[in-house]
């Protein structure tokens, strides 16, 4: 009995494994993008920008390190739908009881969709700057893989805030 429970065993370790095997090709062939771009890779600009990349398409907001240095935001100005930009040029704005600053694109593209809930509470922006206060949706221009390989990662990110701080 202990004989035939291993074999069971070893027989669906063996179809397990080769049905993972066959997915996971049929993905990466399936996937126009998949191997062409980064998956999922966040970079950052000195200016404090980040930029989530996926496929074509990148997520972009201001840092933690940014809403920190300007304190309680008030305003978010953001740019219409299909809004084409080139890297470094500002697409919008964010105001707060401090001062008032322009946001930069860290690549170039066009506006795929815009982040409506900063309309209407740009305090946002404080509590979740990564994450639920992104900006801007952009799809990335044909340019834009040399514009991310121009961008920092996380690692020389924190070098540069902690230069900054100090």
């Amino acid at each position: 009995m202990a004989s035939v429970s291993a074999l069971f065993v070893n027989t669906a370790r063996r179809s397990m494994v080769q049905s993972l095997r066959s997915s996971s090709r049929s993905v990466m062939s399936s996937s126009p993008a998949f191997g062409s771009m980064r998956l999922m890779s966040t970079y950052y600009t000195p200016a404090h920008e980040y930029c989530k990349v996926e496929g074509k398409v990148a997520t972009i907001g201001i840092t933690d390190f940014a809403q920190d240095a300007l304190g309680d935001i008030v305003f978010v100005d953001l740019p219409e739908i299909g809004d084409e930009f080139e890297a470094s040029e500002s697409f919008g704005s964010v105001e707060s009881v401090k001062a008032a600053s322009d946001v930069y694109a860290p690549i170039s593209g066009k506006v795929l969709e815009v982040n409506e809930a900063l309309t209407d509470e740009p305090a946002l922006v404080n509590s979740s700057a990564e994450s639920d206060a992104w900006f801007i949706k952009m799809e990335m221009g044909d340019g834009s893989d040399g514009e991310v390989g121009e961008l920092l990662g996380e690692a020389a990110y924190k070098e540069h805030c902690e230069k900054e701080s100090s």
